[in-house]
């Protein structure tokens, strides 16, 4: 005996709300999106053409899409045919491959995308899943969606167009000393610009066409033969200012590209090569990607951010600009590795933001070692002089202050260093094993008491019982998003090109983490199961009910 199986007869129930499990993934992706203010669908708007979908219906889409590791705009429109939750989600509409890909990249979705995380945070907040108290700022490179071997080197580039400053200036002179054509005006006299280059060709082309004309006029062969003659260096020259034209024009747009980076894509200008932990070759090799940053709490991603530069220590400040700007204010601590510690960013939390910062620095894990700390030859082991200022150096000799020093980086910011020169360092017998200097000269010792009064007030955090497990809690709670997002969610490579494009996708990709998170939480108990469709289910089943009684009473056997 089998089940009743036929395909000519209407299935109930008609609502796919009904096939959902209670906590399924679809219901937090809609509450997340529901949740958006109206206002934020106003860019959407067109007074023209055929009415486009809702942004809320595409959103909850494309967003439970990426929750099931699908981030191809084909598949998702497959998934629209054969899933149930995005066929409830979609309430029957059907958008094609193009419309979603047009939709995740539009730049009205970046606000969206804000407006999901802010929302979620704050029903975070109100279910009482994170305390408030601290984030957890980490990064990783993600491989952008570029080509393998596309790259452009700054250096590269430099060197490129120095070289063609310099053949350009060595063969503008040769024209002017053979006078084959008259000198212009110059803004400077270092290098051609591109408009004086134009200038150069222009002036070559005259005299081709004159040399041309002459040889039409004339009827004597060995005088067309001389013209002919004549007119080969003009020529030659002006095939060799056309190519210098057009190399400048590239090396200028290339400079521009660059921007303050040391490298670009050809495939993806915004990505910038970096070293990341796996490549093809499987040597090290560098890879056009993007370093992404977030800040978490609870194992949630509450903000992020996308910079081209490989290194945290500059992409720290913006991005906690960026937080308070866009997605909520800054809790008591900021908690991040020693990749972010530097004088720039201690002083950026202590003094203007009016935090406290749990950030280690590169030192802070040797300093701790015994070997460091018996080590007579370094400084902080050696007796200080208040009186005088001045050390005392392992061979007894006064190391007394000499001047200020101050040193300025890439990025604008100054530190001020005090030099210390020892009295006499001739004749030492520990010379060879305490400097490195020179016969003659005396060991120097810049101290820059500033960065070092900042390390000793992160170990003084850091030592105490509550800011130490606050730390503590660093690897556990920011380092797992990153390994749901590569590992779990797969999730390794962009499929979009441009930062702009990028930033979107990522929003979906680590919104995504957050709603399987969250659901699986609330599978497990951690969040009180009862949720906002109980009562739509409840009545719609009723509805569903009513109807098929109706059918019943209806019926009449053949």
């Amino acid at each position: 005996m089998f089940k009743h199986y036929t395909m000519n007869q209407v299935i109930l129930p008609l609502d796919l709300e009904i096939k959902l499990q209670e906590n399924d993934i679809a219901y937090a992706v809609n509450d997340v999106v529901e949740n958006i203010p109206d206002e934020a669908f106003t860019g959407f708007l067109r007074v023209t053409g055929c009415p486009a979908y809702h942004p809320r219906m595409m959103m909850k889409v494309i967003l439970c899409a990426y929750t099931q590791s699908v981030f191809s705009g084909r598949k998702i429109e497959g998934l629209l045919k054969d899933s149930v939750r995005m066929m409830w989600l979609a309430q029957g509409y059907e958008p094609s491959y193009r419309t979603i890909n047009r939709f995740r990249v539009h730049p009205e979705v970046k606000e969206l995308l804000r407006q999901c995380f802010v929302q979620f945070r704050c029903q975070l907040v109100q279910e009482k899943l994170i305390e408030e108290e601290a984030i957890f700022i980490d990064g990783t490179k993600i491989e952008a969606n570029a080509n393998k071997f596309t790259f452009v080197w700054r250096k590269a580039i430099e060197k490129y167009s120095a070289n063609l400053v310099e053949k350009s200036n060595q063969m503008y002179e040769e024209l002017l000393e053979k006078e084959i054509i008259p000198e212009i005006e110059r803004e400077s006299l270092e290098e051609l610009s591109t408009k004086e280059l134009e200038t150069v060709v222009k002036e070559l082309d005259d005299k081709v066409e004159k040399y041309d004309q002459q040889i039409e006029a004339s009827e004597d062969v060995s005088e067309r033969k001389r013209l002919r003659s004549e007119r080969k260096a003009p020529k030659q020259y002006r095939k060799q200012f056309k190519d210098y034209v057009q190399r400048k024009q590239k090396y200028q747009h290339d400079m521009a590209i660059f921007g303050e980076r040391n490298s670009y894509s050809k495939t993806d200008h915004d990505a910038t090569f970096m070293r990341m932990k796996d490549d093809y070759m499987k040597n090290g090799q560098l890879k056009a990607g993007y370093n992404v940053q977030i800040a978490t709490e609870g194992q949630y991603a509450l903000a992020f951010d996308v910079f081209p530069n490989p290194t945290d220590t500059r992409t720290f400040i913006p991005f906690l600009n960026k937080i308070e700007k866009g997605f909520f204010p800054l809790p008591p601590y900021i908690v991040a590795d020693a990749g972010y510690g530097s004088e720039q960013n201690y002083e950026d939390i202590l003094s203007h933001r009016k935090r406290i910062p749990l950030i280690t620095y590169n030192m802070y894990r040797k300093e701790k070692k015994k070997k460091y700390k018996q080590n007579p030859f370094n400084i902080a082991n050696w007796e200080y002089h208040k009186e005088d200022d001045s050390f005392t150096c392992p061979n007894n000799k006064k190391v007394t202050f000499g001047y200020l020093s101050n040193r300025t980086d890439k990025t604008g910011f100054t530190r001020t260093f005090k030099v210390y020169e020892c009295e006499d360092c001739s004749g030492c017998p520990l010379r060879q094993q305490c400097t490195k200097a020179k016969e003659g000269k005396n060991r120097k010792i810049y101290y820059n008491e500033k960065w070092e009064n900042q390390k000793a007030y992160t170990r003084e955090q850091l030592s105490e019982t509550k800011t130490g497990e606050i730390y503590g809690k660093r690897k556990i709670d920011v380092e797992p998003v990153f390994g749901f997002l590569k590992a779990n969610l797969r999730f390794t490579r962009m499929s979009v090109r441009g930062k702009e494009k990028v930033e979107n996708e990522l929003g979906f990709a680590f919104m995504a983490v957050n709603m399987r998170k969250y659901t699986a939480n609330t599978a497990n108990g951690t969040v009180d199961n009862k949720n906002n469709h109980e009562k739509g289910s409840d009545y719609q089943k009723t509805i569903i009910g009513t109807f098929f009684q109706l059918l019943l009473a209806s019926y009449v056997p053949a």
